[in-house]
């Protein structure tokens, strides 16, 4: 199956998103083929996504995940332009799907070497075929969704998933993996500072929400982001530990990305695998429940349980930690909390109207105001350099509020 059968418009500035999704579904077809060249193969539903290209498929029957990964970039970056018009991403294209360190041969590798480990549990690669990972469906509720069904029970829920990844946080893990092997492109305050640094920074801030929001939402969420952006500048460079104990972290550590079957102990997807100090995979999973708490606002009840869990879920993660090195952690654990949540908020928002969007992503969206007012507090309080348990409280505190 040819990759130049998709037309393109030679002077278009930036790629649009059917001509990029077409694309994509011609090479998983191909890459389909090439892996199963006797199997019947059907392209199921496209599932939204701003970073990497995702369809069901199925395979003689067998339900599968292909996913697809143009460049290594979000789909949001592509479509704005950031690799160039459509023609030379397609040609760029077919020599990075050849790279050893192309994104998707480093998730599949990580997929395998966490497969040989055996902990934490993570979804089987069927195989990897042209810039093409297919991966097996996993059945079973999501963290996310037990969250919301179980509040009461959030705090061992959080443990829970921290208690399977016991032996990444160890320091065996990271030579076992092998620099090579790591995803280092989606840590937390890495992505901040690419997404907000020198005079592209401020740029992209004044177009957050075009098209997706109401003017008067723009102009507050605008203004309200700059001043944070600031904050967080100073504090990565006042807060985040220059020479952290390194760790392999999961990266990738979403309430969505944890699956519970019936057979056992969970199933963790799309692993991003990393050298990072070790409040990162906390300050991501706290990062994110707060947003799956903020687009399904459940009420006053399921929030206060559920926040009431984080904090108990924060507090295991110190123990045994001296005063100063609490004190320490919680700071950084609230700076990264505070750039996850812009980060990923600000992907959604800077998003081309053409792009669809996660269900949950079309819910923050809706709810941009009063997320840019929650971390516009809680980056207040860090950044004014009070007693650091006063300052969780609060945050912990905002958290709920979003969720009423």
């Amino acid at each position: 199956m040819s990759t130049t059968a998709v037309s393109t418009s030679p002077n278009s500035p930036t790629p649009a998103a059917d001509q990029v999704f077409a694309f994509a579904d011609l090479e998983i077809g191909a890459a389909a083929a090439e892996q199963w060249p006797h199997a019947d193969v059907d392209l199921g539903d496209h599932v939204p996504s701003v970073t990497g290209y995702v369809r069901r498929i199925t395979v003689d029957g067998r339900a599968l995940y292909a996913k697809y990964s143009l460049l290594g970039v979000s789909l949001v970056s592509l479509l704005r332009g950031a690799c160039g018009p459509w023609p030379q991403v397609r040609e760029a294209q077919r020599k990075y799907v050849l790279r050893p360190d192309a994104l998707i041969e480093r998730e599949a590798a990580q997929l395998r070497f966490l497969l040989a480990t055996g902990h934490p549990r993570v979804c089987p690669v069927a195989g990897v075929q042209r810039g093409v990972l297919f991966t097996e469906h996993v059945d079973g509720a999501s963290l996310a969704q037990l969250l919301l069904d179980r509040p009461a029970r959030s705090a061992d829920l959080l443990a829970g998933v921290f208690d399977q990844l016991r032996s990444l946080h160890h320091p065996p893990a990271v030579r076992r993996l092998g620099p090579a092997g790591v995803i280092g492109e989606r840590g937390i305050a890495g992505t901040f500072q690419r997404k907000f640094n020198g005079l592209s920074g401020p740029a992209y801030v004044q177009r957050l929400g075009a098209g997706r929001c109401p003017a008067a939402d723009r102009d507050e969420i605008v203004a309200v982001l700059r001043q944070v952006v600031v904050r967080l500048h100073r504090l990565r460079a006042r807060v985040l530990p220059s020479s952290p104990r390194r760790v392999l972290a999961y990266g990738d550590l979403k309430p969505e990305h944890v699956l519970y079957p019936d057979d056992g102990p969970p199933v963790f997807i799309d692993p991003g695998l990393l050298l990072a100090g070790t409040a990162v995979d906390a300050a991501k999973l706290i990062s994110r429940t707060v947003l799956t708490l903020a687009a399904s606002r459940p009420g006053s009840e399921t929030g206060k349980h559920l926040v009431h869990g984080i904090g108990a879920f924060a507090g295991t993660r110190m123990n045994g930690l001296s005063v100063k090195s609490r004190r320490a952690w919680l700071r950084e654990l609230l700076a990264l909390w505070l750039m996850d949540t812009v980060n990923i908020l600000t992907t959604y928002l800077s998003a081309p109207a053409e792009l669809p969007l996660p269900a949950l992503g079309n819910a923050l969206v809706g709810r941009a105001v009063d997320l840019c007012r929650m971390v516009g507090r809680i980056s207040t309080d860090l950044a004014a350099g009070g007693d650091i348990s006063a300052v969780w409280d609060g945050a912990l505190g905002h958290a709920q509020a979003v969720a009423a």
